[in-house]
């Protein structure tokens, strides 16, 4: 595809509300948020799609949480792609961005030609959620079927959410005369109204995987029926947004449920390593493991995952006399 400069709902995420059928939705446009994010590593194209999907999901499903709350999605693998991990990082304050990051582990030798999802075999998709200081993180997961990490997550909201979810999704790398290749995602998320608070664990029943259909029938399931078949009919260059505006994308499928729209979210790329955090998390080491992990040169190094920063530092600034080891 070709696509033309940054434009002004690039990296925002628009929630909506369709009030004649009770439903409520987030349109996203990610473009120098997946670059950030992708550029920090040399990941295969089937790698870099699947952290590409797994970040617009971050953004979709992160808009709906509260300020300073943390969000994160991954995929346990079994596959050659073995995890994919993201953070959504919710503004400090109204008015702020918020910030996504993301990364990938794999073995490249076992990589295949097939789609991207076939490079995830058995295990789960999880989310979690953090509220903050003196609060229970809260962590649901689902299994890793269906043909894409959204059908998964749709059946995550189903199965442990008992919300109705859909997702339409469309990536892919983007060019424009003068410009760099570089990834561009889009999507639409809608769900039916919760009954219930979001993100509060329902029963698992007999532990069957739910769909939307065993959630809700009647008029409801009608209007889910029907809402669903118009988000068919979405095209890839409508959802990755090089002409046409969330708002004006939400009047052409759903202009008689009556499309409301709210304040937009700025999303960024963004890191919370730092060289403090990596002495902290080194402090819970005993002098004998940090004997281990320093170097012939006398270092203790560390890489960031998401980001790939690296710090190098003295074994004294984290609790570790190198002059005076420990004896063993």
């Amino acid at each position: 595809m070709t696509l033309g400069s940054k434009i002004a709902w690039d990296d925002t995420v628009l929630p909506f509300q369709l009030d004649t059928v009770d439903m409520r939705g987030r349109v996203a446009r990610l473009d120098g948020v997946l670059d950030g994010i992708l550029k920090q590593h040399d990941y295969p194209p089937q790698v870099e799609a699947l952290v590409a999907e797994m970040a617009l999901l971050t953004a979709l499903i992160g808009q709906t949480i509260k300020l300073r709350w943390k969000l994160s999605l991954q995929v346990q693998s079994k596959g050659p792609v073995r995890m994919i991990a993201t953070d959504y990082y919710a503004p400090q304050a109204e008015g702020e961005p918020a910030r996504i990051r993301a990364y990938a582990s794999f073995d490249a030798d076992r990589l295949t030609d097939g789609a991207p999802f076939d490079q995830v075999g058995d295990g789960y998709f999880a989310v979690m959620i953090d509220q903050g200081e003196g609060s229970k993180p809260y962590q649901g997961i689902t299994s890793l079927d269906g043909d894409s990490i959204s059908v998964c997550a749709e059946a995550y909201f189903a199965q442990s959410e008992q919300l109705p979810t859909r997702f339409s999704l469309s990536f892919g790398k983007s060019s424009a005369p003068g410009s760099a290749e570089h990834w561009r995602a889009g999507g639409i998320m809608l769900q039916s109204m919760p009954k219930a608070s979001p993100f509060v664990s329902q029963s698992e029943g007999d532990g069957e995987i739910l769909t939307a259909a065993d959630l809700i029938d009647g008029e409801e399931g009608e209007n889910w029926n029907r809402v669903n078949i118009l988000l068919d009919t979405v095209e890839d260059l409508e959802l990755i947004g090089p002409s046409v505006p969330p708002t004006d994308l939400l009047l052409r499928l759903f202009h008689e449920e009556a499309p409301r729209v709210f304040d937009h979210q700025a999303v960024t790329f963004g890191c919370t390593c730092s060289e403090d955090r990596v002495r902290q998390s080194l402090s819970i080491y005993s002098a004998t493991d940090l004997e281990k992990m320093t170097t012939d040169d006398g270092r203790i190094t560390a890489d960031c995952q998401f980001c790939s920063s690296h710090y190098d530092l003295d074994p004294k600034t984290v609790g570790f006399d190198a002059e005076n080891p420990p004896s063993v």
